[in-house]
């Protein structure tokens, strides 16, 4: 400390003796060294280590020490700091200026209107903090080398960037701002200490040799595509593609090669990113099966991580309180997560959902059935993940059974580069798996609309059906007509992942035994879960839906084949199909009667694609102009970070969670969950009993009583608890309307 000068402190312990508090200079030093750690690899370790020593700099005022003494309530500690790095850095300064800047209250555009002070405003306003700042801190030498400058020629390279270094700064801050207050409760954290890839290659290694070799056509082949794709893990990072058929054994595969790849190249972890929260249920359950050691020990370094409970629902207050409400960062082996908050995050401007970025980075990203992207956002999607595998060492592998056509060699614009295929002959594995059905085309083809009567009728003529429409309203009225059979079931986001895993293990132990089993689902069930029905019947949709509908039926190739039926339901409230899933199913219409018999080849899957896109136009692949307001600030590096932020979201109408206690387990986790101090590990553990529902239905939860927050005063409103059990049925799920 310097002699004479007045103490500066970044934290309190809440008492009046100070000799306890964290002290400025250690706070700095312990944020500039875990940042400059996070990207010493891409040779940004001095950018990162001025960012935090940075981050806090306002806080050597006489206004910050009196909040910290109890006697001031307000005061901007992260403009000053901002504003030093515009001062020393010049032009690198505005890549750290927006993340110091927003530390807290997040990257804000750097003028005009949005939800929180422009940039430009809060500089110009930040007050000086006391000369002895220069004194307190060490600030490196900031340049980029000519190799490493090169990289970030672009503007959409040097924005990535900017939340690339807020990412690791972020980071570097909770968790020294954790330790700190982790030492003064005396508590440890339960973080690291996961096992090593090698280790988890060798339990993998151990659960595929255990894995049931019957010489059946399926086993055969799924054999034949993991041996040949583990051959090409020692190919250098960059973006693949892994194109198997629907019961390929994708998901071990791409596991496989993501482990291999990643002890290959000094790799850091493996995510797993999926388009629906309900793959991710059932990717889990693999993923730990096959990676838990030989005790059998639950494997919680496989992290399930999505967009289940506001991450930006966190309390104002004290830095102690902030910590407890340590947000996810991905600081384990294997993540699986959802396109959701995947994207999302890439385009943020939040702490809590950028926290995590800079973990992507080393990482190999398994990309499950990428045809699914948003139409809307597919340019700047595409852009991202070329971006990460350019600069950022981040193996992107495009694991699908339908590629979709985002190559430049596709004509798309902006598209991948050329991307080599993991899979043995594509087209060949496909001729050898699409005898498996009979895809019965004619009602579509033919414009028939199938009344909800008719096919009620229909479902009732067979012994075991699968029937898959677009909504969850549409499923649920399909299941309350099929009144009191014993022998049907329902499968939607309206049951919590618990429910719904249960529901699957009845359906799966009655097909096994040969009993009846009629199940409406909505595509919830068609990409990931492992069921084998003889019949399937599927509402007219995209391509990609419709293949992966195919893939629920004769999966195993016990059959001679199996029957999948297209219709078009007729048009009411309940069927109307969500989001771009009419433009798709347009489309797959006209694929159908371009192709005939077969429509599911991979040639006409790739016509799908190049149509669906040029119909779009390559103005609406990003209709908010992610890309183009980008590229605009390519000279001032002034991006309009909030307003990206608050334009990309991949689902257009905003879902909130409600926690259902479904079951006993549910129930006695809530009173587990009585001493838990971390809402992060809340979170994980509540996702199981978790349903989406709009704001304006939760909010009636509320108002009504019928729900209620948990554990308020400590999480705020973030968990919010059904207490109406009458509001969740065993049949269909959480009821709301």
């Amino acid at each position: 400390m310097i002699p004479g000068k007045r103490r500066y402190f970044a934290h309190s312990d809440g008492s009046t003796e100070t000799s306890g508090w964290h002290r400025f200079a250690d706070h700095a030093e312990g944020v500039a060294d875990g940042a400059a750690a996070f990207l010493r690899r891409f040779g940004l370790d001095r950018l990162a280590r001025a960012w935090g020593l940075l981050h806090d700099v306002g806080k050597v005022t006489p206004e910050f020490q009196n909040i910290l003494a109890g006697t001031s309530q307000r005061f901007d500690h992260s403009a000053p700091g901002a504003r030093i790095a515009l001062d020393r850095y010049d032009r690198i300064g505005r890549i750290l200026a927006p993340g110091i800047a927003g530390h807290h209250a997040g990257m804000a555009n750097w003028s005009g209107a949005g939800e929180r002070t422009a940039l430009e405003d809060r500089l110009r306003w930040a007050r000086d903090p006391d000369p002895a700042w220069e004194q307190l801190i060490d600030l490196p030498n900031v340049r980029l080398e000519s190799g490493v400058a090169e990289r970030y020629c672009s503007a959409f390279a040097c924005q990535l960037l900017t939340r690339m270094v807020f990412s690791a700064g972020v980071d570097a801050d909770y968790l020294d701002t954790e330790a700190y207050y982790d030492r003064l409760e005396g508590t440890t954290r339960r973080r690291g200490g996961h096992p090593a890839l090698d280790e988890l290659s060798h339990r993998l290694e151990v659960r595929l040799d255990s894995l049931s070799s019957a010489d059946s056509e399926m086993n055969r082949l799924r054999r034949e595509v993991l041996t040949h794709v583990r051959q090409r893990a020692g190919a250098p990072p960059g973006v693949f593609r892994l194109t198997v058929p629907t019961g390929g054994g994708k998901t071990l595969t791409s596991l496989a090669f993501a482990l291999d790849h990643a002890l290959r190249h000094d790799l850091s972890r493996v995510i797993y990113v999926a388009p629906f929260m309900s793959i991710i249920d059932q990717t889990v359950e693999v993923f730990r099966g096959a990676l838990q050691d030989a005790s059998g020990g639950a494997a919680d370094f496989v992290i399930e991580h999505h967009s289940t409970f506001d991450e930006e629902r966190i309390s104002e207050g004290s830095s102690r309180n902030r910590h407890r409400l340590a947000m996810e960062n991905w600081d384990a082996p294997v993540i699986c997560t959802t396109y959701v908050q995947f994207l999302e995050s890439l385009f943020s401007n939040r702490p809590s959902r950028c926290r995590k970025l800079h973990r992507v980075a080393n990482s190999v990203v398994i990309l499950d059935e990428p045809q699914s992207l948003p139409l809307g956002f597919l340019r700047p999607c595409v852009a991202v993940l070329k971006e990460l595998a350019r600069v950022w060492r981040t193996t992107v592998v495009q694991c699908t059974a339908t590629p979709p056509a985002l190559a430049a060699s596709d004509d798309f614009p902006g598209g991948f580069g050329d991307v080599p295929e993991l899979a043995p002959a594509p087209e060949r594995l496909h001729d050898r798996t699409r005898r498996r059905t009979r895809l019965h085309v004619d009602q579509v083809v033919g414009n028939c609309r199938t009344s909800d009567d008719q096919l009620t009728d229909r479902l009732r003529g067979f012994r075991q059906v699968l029937c898959i429409v677009n909504t969850r309203r549409h499923a649920r009225k399909l299941r309350e007509m099929l009144g009191g059979d014993a022998a049907a079931f329902h499968l939607s986001a309206s049951m919590c992942p618990a429910h719904r895993q249960a529901v699957l293990r009845t359906v799966r132990g009655r097909l096994e035994a040969g009993w009846t089993v009629r199940l409406i689902a909505t595509p919830v069930i068609e990409a990931g879960v492992d069921v084998d029905f003889p019949v399937v019947w599927r509402a007219l949709a995209g391509l990609e839906s419709i293949i992966q509908s195919a893939g629920r039926c004769n999966r195993e190739g016990a059959r001679a084949a199996g029957d999948v039926f297209l219709f078009e339901p007729t048009a009411s409230r309940e069927s109307r199909p969500p989001g771009d899933v009419g433009k798709r199913a347009d489309e797959a219409r006209n694929v159908m009667r371009r192709f005939g018999e077969d429509p599911t080849t991979l040639n006409a899957f790739r016509e799908y694609c190049r149509n669906l896109y040029w119909v779009e136009g390559e103005e609406a692949l990003d209709e908010k102009r992610i890309l183009a307001r980008i590229a605009e600030r390519e000279r001032s590096l002034e991006f309009p970070f909030e307003t990206i932020a608050n334009d990309f979201e991949l689902i257009d109408s905003c879902q909130e969670p409600v926690v259902t206690p479904w079951d006993d387990a549910a129930r006695q986790l809530f009173r587990a969950l009585e001493q838990e101090s971390s809402s992060g590990r809340t979170a994980r553990r509540l996702q199981r009993y978790v349903v989406q529902i709009s704001p304006s239905a939760r909010t009636r939860l509320v108002e009504n009583g019928d729900a209620r927050p948990f554990r308020e005063e400590e999480f705020g409103r973030r968990f919010m608890v059904l207490s109406n059990p009458d509001l969740y049925r065993q049949d269909v799920g959480l009821v709301v309307d």
